[in-house]
């Protein structure tokens, strides 16, 4: 056959990008706006993922159209088998990250110890074919994984959650032209263009009243379905990303490295992004040791979490930060409403009281945004004083005794009278 896959251009991570997004903002589109659900959305993909890549298989050069969108689907599917781990059966992160990172070595070491070449310039049979998909797809499973726990540790927002594999991509280009090993170059940046390509596309979709664009996950799909479609015409009529022949068999992992072949360098390099490593995780460790809401509870629509704990505060500590790092007005509103809550329970009016207590539900949602910013951890605090208020009187048969300590508290921190 010929070779299979593209050569690594410029438009090669150009489109890399555009698929990922589009695929992270597809998936959301059936998953939640069309309600579809999470594991039903997975098997559709997991069919359509079989399909294409059939055909893809089937074929015996490379094909753009084909060839992309069976990336797209990939990327769908690997980000969903993430999402199933994570969202379903409640696995961390952090074992995601740890399990995908160790099945991604083994791929490569088969892979490796069978063919001896990593290169994608010699995709040129079905076995090597096979092995470059499964990587492919263990790499977004990777990728999602890596990416949203480092949302979970940072509580970085649409925008700025872009900067750190950006950061890490132009790095690891810069190493590359200095003369890193190719294939690690390669993939490392494979893996980081899942995060960066997500992160885009969260950017786009996120409401405007939280630093995003607010486009939708239906217009950003289309929006970038149309640059993809765009580039892959260019490519099918200019071949500008053919490799010509029947591959080279040689350990490249893309275009071969400008400078010169040197041990030395390579060295130097490979010490460079251990540094850049163990400086990422101290950037994490460090945005992770302050109170944060997570970026992830905000996406899934969850009460955000915070990284400190409130068990460190004591009433009257709480009582201090809520008047010290929450507008006044915002305070005072909550506190109305409180007392007028308390005071139609103390006199029996308890559908009076479940009518007023919804609008302090509803004014603290509205102002979640900006008081977790502001102090995450008295947020949760006052939260779960809201929330135990809320149950006492919302109770299928509720308890005056009950209804009263929860208001008389809440109440409290809030600075009125105790």
């Amino acid at each position: 056959m010929l070779n299979k896959v593209p050569e690594v251009t410029l438009w090669f991570w150009v489109i890399k990008i555009l698929c990922t997004t589009v695929g992270e903002s597809f998936a959301d589109y059936i998953n939640e706006t069309l309600g579809v659900g999470l594991v039903p959305t997975a098997v559709i993909f997991t069919v359509a993922f079989a399909v294409v890549l059939t055909i893809q298989m089937r074929l015996r050069r490379y094909v753009p159209a084909i060839y992309w969108l069976t990336v797209v689907v990939v990327s769908v599917t690997g980000t969903l088998y993430t999402d199933i781990l994570t969202d379903k059966y409640a696995v961390p992160l952090w074992l995601s990250t740890t399990v995908f990172s160790t099945l991604l070595a083994a791929v490569f070491g088969i892979w490796y110890a069978r063919e001896r070449t990593l290169s994608i310039h010699s995709i040129v049979t079905t076995p090597r074919e096979s092995f470059y998909w499964l990587t492919v797809l263990v790499t977004f499973a990777l990728g999602t994984a890596t990416g949203d726990w480092t949302l979970e540790l940072t509580g970085w927002g649409p925008g700025k959650s872009v900067l750190l594999p950006l950061a890490l991509i132009v790095i690891i280009t810069a190493l590359w032209r200095y003369g890193a090993n190719s294939v690690l170059s390669f993939w490392l940046a494979y893996i980081l263009t899942r995060p960066l390509g997500a992160n885009i596309g969260d950017w786009f979709v996120t409401p405007t009243s939280e630093k995003g664009l607010g486009l939708g996950t239906m217009v950003t799909s289309l929006i970038f379905l149309a640059a993809i479609l765009a580039t892959v015409i260019y490519l099918s009529l200019s071949r500008a990303d053919v490799i010509e022949g029947r591959g080279e068999h040689t350990v490249t992992g893309g275009q071969r490295t400008p400078a010169p072949d040197s041990p030395r360098r390579e060295r130097i390099s490979l010490a460079t992004l251990g540094a850049v490593a163990i400086a990422t995780c101290a950037i994490l460790a460090y945005a992770n040791s302050q109170p944060h809401a997570s970026a992830l509870d905000a996406e899934d629509g969850k009460a955000p979490s915070c990284s400190g704990s409130t068990s460190s505060l004591s009433p009257t500590e709480a009582q201090q930060q809520t008047a010290s790092a929450f507008p006044a007005g915002d305070v005072s509103r909550f506190r109305s409403i409180s007392q007028d809550t308390l005071a139609l329970v103390q006199a029996g009016d308890q559908s009076g009281a479940a009518s007023r207590i919804t609008d302090l539900e509803t004014a603290w949602d509205d102002a979640e945004s900006r008081l977790v910013a502001k102090d995450c951890v008295t947020w949760t605090y006052l939260d779960q004083e809201i929330d135990a208020a809320l149950s006492a009187v919302r109770a299928s048969n509720p308890d005056q005794h009950s209804e009263t300590q929860a208001l008389s508290t809440l109440v409290s921190t809030l600075g009125g009278p105790a």
